[in-house]
């Protein structure tokens, strides 16, 4: 299918910069869902929407800047992270920061399995989320970008299977905080991004937490309200996967690659990365 020339008319003019694409505006009432278009927009100064309904269901990511949106008889601040969702019968009206304007995500889809995907990530038209990692949701945006402009036969399927991924990850890193405020989040972020980077080395909570400047309790409430995971849980199934791509990647022996995971003994390192995959590091490399 090729995309169609003329834009629909819910599109803002007020943006500095867009990528959008859209495949089918009037899908048929029969089909599961449909990706109706989807894109990216960096916000003008000016841009507001307003609208008493919508004839799709929507999902929005805001990546950067701030704005408000407002939902039914709620109102919320954005900022990045903000993920909000709206479809018929919910007025809603967007608005940008005017110094620190609004770059965000979007996705209209219908179909008889539209509001099911809604509610399925407990997020049904009419809500306004956090969710903890931007990036992982950014990323997938960005391949729906990518299918939806190409537009050919394929696209179609392609964007539906990739919405439901979409959904279902940012359901995965939803915040259970009431994110009031960037500057919470923007610290849990930083501190992930630290053990992400420094899995190897690092060998507890205490010492990641001096190294991210904060205390042990903080980075704990930290990823109790943005994350899914305790600090110690990401952390240990970081380096254990560190471990499992050493093991089948290398002749490294399993006490040399326990060392150098700061494991003094090898014993311990086996259960542990037992307990994490099923398998011991031995039965593990049989797998190569």
């Amino acid at each position: 299918m090729k995309p169609q020339n003329p834009q629909p008319d819910f599109f803002s003019q007020s943006v500095r910069e867009a990528r959008r694409f859209f495949l089918d505006l009037a899908p048929s009432p029969d089909v599961d869902l449909a990706v109706v278009c989807g894109g990216y927009e960096d916000c003008q100064a000016d841009y507001a929407i307003r609208r008493v309904s919508f004839p799709y269901c929507s999902i929005e990511l805001v990546t950067r800047g701030k704005g408000l949106v407002t939902l039914g008889a709620e109102q919320h601040e954005l900022g990045p992270g903000s993920l909000f969702t709206y479809g018929a019968g919910v007025p809603h009206r967007i608005s940008t920061d005017r110094d620190t304007r609004l770059g965000k995500y979007f996705v209209n889809f219908a179909g008889s399995g539209a509001l099911s995907l809604l509610t399925q990530i407990a997020a049904p038209p009419g809500t306004c989320l956090r969710i903890s990692s931007v990036p992982e949701v950014q990323l997938l945006f960005n391949e729906l970008i990518r299918d939806g402009v190409r537009g050919d036969e394929s696209s179609q399927a392609i964007c539906a299977a990739m919405l439901r991924c979409l959904a279902l990850r940012a359901a995965a890193h939803r915040s259970t905080g009431d994110g009031t405020g960037p500057e919470p989040y923007e610290t849990y972020q930083r501190c992930v991004n630290h053990l992400v980077a420094n899995a190897q080395r690092l060998t507890s909570q205490q010492q990641a937490a001096a190294e991210c400047g904060v205390s042990p309790e903080y980075l704990s409430r930290l990823f109790k309200r943005h994350g899914r995971q305790s600090p110690y849980q990401m952390l240990l199934r970081l380096r254990m996967n560190l471990a499992a791509e050493r093991l089948l990647d290398s002749d490294d022996t399993i006490k040399q690659v326990a060392q150098d995971l700061s494991y003094t003994d090898p014993f311990h390192f086996s259960r542990t990365f037992k307990a994490t995959f099923g398998v011991s590091p031995s039965e593990f490399r049989k797998l190569r």
